[in-house]
């Protein structure tokens, strides 16, 4: 339903970020429809990259309602920022992937000459592009 192990569920609400939680007569948790969904909202934060704290304060907010949205928009905003760096840094390595195999295709098929920045290879003083170059700024 939440796609939330038990442990993580139980850390969660003892950590205070599912608010308004109900119990049975046998102290059991009991979630509702909106508990589920705000708990699959702050699986969703995690993966952005929220630690707790952040978290706690983001739910905080969110107990505040509609005059809390400016702080939470700034919040999100800085998360996107980093995620859309940590995207541009994968995108930079599948390039160089790609690039790779493009080049052993190369060699494989006799249409590329084949160079190694390792090793002096029939005297060739080709070298590799720059490897990752978003990774070295």
């Amino acid at each position: 339903m939440t796609g939330m192990n038990y442990e993580g569920l139980k850390f969660y609400c003892d950590e205070g970020l599912v608010p308004n939680l109900k119990r049975d007569v046998n102290n059991r948790r009991v979630f509702d429809e909106k508990n589920i969904e705000w708990i699959k909202a702050l699986g969703c934060l995690k993966r952005c990259g929220l630690s707790i704290a952040e978290m706690k304060r983001y739910t905080e907010l969110c107990l505040q309602g509609e005059s809390s949205i400016p702080e939470r928009k700034a919040l999100l905003a800085s998360k996107r920022q980093t995620l859309v760096e940590q995207l541009a840094a994968v995108q930079d390595s599948i390039d160089y992937i790609d690039y790779k195999q493009e080049f052993y295709d190369g060699v494989l098929a006799g249409t590329t000459e084949y160079y190694s920045n390792l090793i002096d290879v029939n005297g060739g003083t080709e070298t590799d592009p720059p490897a990752c170059e978003h990774l070295l700024d």
